[in-house]
């Protein structure tokens, strides 16, 4: 853990009702029972009791959030002929779960993880199945389109339940930033695998066979990790005073980091559309797979590596320091012609996105109450997705009309705009504490007629 959050969790004493308390007798690390200096492992973070019991089913669920869009695209591309439609499809696809994907984590925090779960994977699994139905049969764009909308808004938000149980579960614990470098590694695998098997079952199997296994991958894998109850963040339908949550979206860190992850996820989106008309255009499709492989695997090294250091920078300077690298290299993605420096090139995109990526999601725990975590979380997800849907379309008009280096215009325009809103407005993105006053450091808690001594605000 950076310094800034260890110093925030020895001074800070949280009011009570803001952001939970640690449950009577339940054990948790803290970060005064671990070396400043060194940051516990992931050995040790999969040690955590319970820990492997949702891990293992919660990466199968959310395979499919990698395979859904690139697998619309080859389908619907297929069947018309046409990246522009087939982005208009993706485009609905990822706006409709932008937007339902918020509702979806605040019903979690509500009513718990495995209710809400169970319904939404099977609602999933029909929608896409009809989606491809409808594709197979040559069906209208409007009518795909249509169809795309329920194939969006129930993807099932496996990612950010994941995290909103290592949040629960590591509350205080200097393993909580390993955690969410562990996470957006785990993120990022399904990345380089998600691609790589959609593009091959489309390409060597059939054309839907990207798009059944999405299907059938979320069903398996959503009832396994909604299985997993005892692991699930208890549920908090309304605050101990009886009153309503406030949303996430009401805490103006995280509308700040939206505008961030809607920039990432149009890198996302550019690159697929990009990548996959590049391979066309050099006259080998298959390359797509291992391009996009390559781009994701950049952030999956960086994001192992991220979870190895003891930051003395805090997660705000982080991201800052990460989005100004993601946007000076998506700056240059448009002038190149060779697969293997485009490869080199997506290779440092990737190693820039892991940083700020990994910033953001940790910040959450500080800018957040943790009974709307799960909502946030979804909230930066859905960002995403929406980045990635509108550079989707942008940048497969782009490239029909114009070539595969005009769809890279789309994430270098989308980061530049980002990184200059998060310079504008980074003074949003500071933990706002409750209170400063200083734990005292003898175990009986100072008499009322103590004066308590006030420390500055550590660095962030």
């Amino acid at each position: 853990m950076d310094g800034c959050d260890s110093l925030t969790r020895l001074r800070t004493v949280r009011q009570a009702g803001s952001f939970p308390r640690q449950r009577k007798g339940q054990p948790v690390t803290t970060a005064a029972t671990t070396d400043g200096n060194a940051r516990p492992g992931y050995r040790q973070l999969l040690r955590t009791p319970g820990a492997l019991s949702f891990l293992l089913p919660g990466f199968a669920a959310r395979q499919p959030f990698a395979m859904l869009t690139i697998g619309i695209v080859l389908l619907v591309q297929h069947t018309t002929g046409s990246y522009g439609d087939a982005g208009i499809v993706a485009t609905v696809t990822g706006v409709s779960m932008a937007l339902c994907a918020p509702q979806i984590g605040k019903l979690a925090d509500r009513r718990g993880q495995s209710a809400v779960l169970v319904p939404v994977v099977f609602a999933h699994a029909a929608a896409v199945s009809a989606l491809t139905w409808l594709a197979l049969a040559g069906a209208p764009l409007w009518a795909l389109a249509l169809a795309a909308i329920p194939a969006g808004a129930s993807v099932p938000q496996v990612g950010p339940m994941v995290r909103s149980r290592w949040a629960a579960k590591l509350e205080g614990s200097p393993l909580l930033p390993t955690a969410t470098a562990f996470e957006s590694v785990t993120d990022e695998l399904t990345f380089v695998v998600g691609p790589v098997l959609t593009t091959f079952l489309s390409t060597s199997v059939h054309p839907s066979a990207g798009l059944i296994t999405e299907a059938a991958l979320t069903l398996a894998g959503g009832l396994l990790f909604a299985a997993q109850r005892s692991t699930q963040p208890k549920p908090v339908p309304r605050l101990a005073g009886g009153e309503k949550h406030a949303s996430a979206l009401s805490f103006p860190g995280l509308r700040v980091l939206i505008v961030a992850f809607v920039g990432i996820g149009a890198v996302f989106g550019g690159m697929l559309i990009s990548l996959a008309a590049f391979s066309n255009e050099i006259g080998n499709p298959g390359a797509n797979g291992l391009l996009y492989g390559v781009f994701a695997g950049g952030i999956m090294i960086a994001g192992i590596v991220c979870g190895t250091i003891a930051w003395k920078v805090g997660p705000r300077r982080r991201l800052l320091l990460g989005y100004v690298g993601l946007t000076a290299a998506a700056s240059v993605l448009w002038a190149v012609d060779s697969p293997i420096l485009l490869g080199a090139l997506g290779l440092v995109v990737g190693l820039c996105i892991a940083p700020a990526l990994i910033a953001g999601y940790t910040m959450i725990e500080r800018l957040v109450p943790a009974a709307s975590r799960t909502e946030a979380f979804t909230w930066l997800t859905g960002a995403v997705a929406f980045g990635q849907a509108g550079a989707v379309t942008v940048a497969g008009r782009l490239a029909d009309a114009n070539g595969s280096s005009y769809g890279f215009l789309v994430p270098m325009a989308a980061t530049a705009l980002a990184l200059v809103t998060l310079l504008a407005l980074r003074s949003k993105l500071a933990p706002k504490s409750p209170s400063r006053t200083v734990i005292s450091s003898s175990p009986a808690a100072p008499s009322a007629s103590e004066p308590a001594s006030i420390s500055p605000a550590p660095r962030c």
